[in-house]
């Protein structure tokens, strides 16, 4: 109990201190730092809003008590609240305990088609959608960094990045950074002629973007920039000039694309932040090794046989293999509605990370 309070009262002092560096104008002269300061804020928020609530109800339960002496009345008020302050500090416990540190991060992420040809580039599209009705659900923005389409208007490859509209303790990655792997589809192919199911897969790779990437150092010559025209349907968002960018890391061959700026320059310090925010997450990913908080259960190659979840249109179903999650409501998790399946997926993270303590 000792070691609770000694970190509640770290959190107290913590959150104090930024609060009043919040009150301070000079912070707001830096964008950059005030957003850092306000994320921060923003994560110890709720660990103080439950402190308080665990202490008034504290101080309620004695008086109930003391009352009860004399009223056996306060005797109901005093059970009550004796649930009440065993909730709230079962609540607090749980804010208290070791979290993920990026779960307040904004996310790139990239959905790329796999085995199966046109049909698995048509799900690549339709997961992409999925997430973009989902995020705007939530009220996320959400701004393309990149895509490839196929020849029928599916995505061979296509990369967004996904903010919160204000800093929050449960960010993007916190619900996102479950979605890493290889998706299975089953469905009649729009190229099927005969009505047979075919199997096909896409695979989703989500990592974490810091406000700010922490020391990750590249070396000119360890890129290779190439730029090219901006692709699209047309209209007035496609550029005519070459101001698309593609940086090849050459030490390990990765690849990081950006044509939604306007310019060449703005394309290149997009990209070199995508970049240095890949880097990190394999870093991190590295050292964590077998870390549930890396990208160590992400997807490496787009195989069938290592999928995490299945989309069963014939049924209407809806699988996720890693917790045992079934429903039969595709066509509304399709259409955005994730909730539920993203809440499973949190609490059955949640209970393991409890264990483990």
């Amino acid at each position: 109990m000792a070691t609770a309070v000694s970190a509640v009262d770290d959190v107290l002092s913590e959150y104090a201190g930024l609060e009043a560096q919040l009150a301070d104008p000079e912070l707001h002269n830096d964008q950059a730092a005030a957003r850092r300061v306000a994320k921060r804020f923003a994560e110890l928020g709720p660990v103080v809003k439950c402190y308080r609530e665990l202490q008034q109800a504290q101080d309620d339960l004695e008086a109930a008590r003391e009352l009860a002496d004399e009223d056996a009345s306060f005797k109901e008020e005093a059970a009550r609240l004796e649930l009440v302050v065993a909730s709230l500090e079962e609540q607090l416990t749980d804010l208290l305990a070791p979290r993920d540190p990026h779960d307040g991060d904004d996310i790139v992420l990239e959905v790329k088609s796999g085995e199966g040809g046109e049909e698995s580039a048509l799900f690549a599209a339709d997961l992409a959608r999925m997430y973009t009705k989902y995020f705007d659900k939530l009220g996320w923005r959400v701004e393309v960094l990149d895509a490839t389409e196929s020849d029928m208007g599916g995505y061979k490859d296509i990369s967004m990045s996904v903010k919160t509209r204000e800093p929050s303790r449960d960010g993007v990655w916190s619900k996102m950074k479950f979605e890493g792997g290889v998706h299975r589809v089953q469905r009649v192919p729009v190229t099927e002629s005969q009505g047979r199911i075919h199997t096909s897969a896409a695979g989703v790779f989500v990592f974490p973007e810091p406000e700010e990437v922490e020391e990750i150092e590249i070396d000119e010559k360890d890129i290779r920039i190439d730029v090219y025209r901006s692709s699209g349907k047309g209209g007035q968002g496609v550029n005519t000039t070459d101001s698309a960018v593609r940086i090849t890391y050459l030490p390990t061959g990765l690849i990081v694309t950006c044509q939604n700026e306007r310019s060449q320059l703005q394309n290149k310090i997009r990209a070199m932040q995508v970049l240095k925010a890949r880097l990190q997450a394999i870093r991190e990913e590295e050292a964590a090794a077998e870390s549930a908080s890396g990208r160590t259960d992400q997807v490496r190659t787009v195989d069938r046989s290592e999928r995490i979840r299945t989309y069963n249109f014939p049924e209407n179903r809806i699988t996720d293999h890693r917790i045992g999650y079934k429903a039969h409501n595709l066509d509304q998790v399709l259409d955005g509605d994730m909730g539920e399946l993203i809440d499973a997926l949190v609490e059955a993270d949640r209970k393991a990370r409890i264990e483990a303590e």
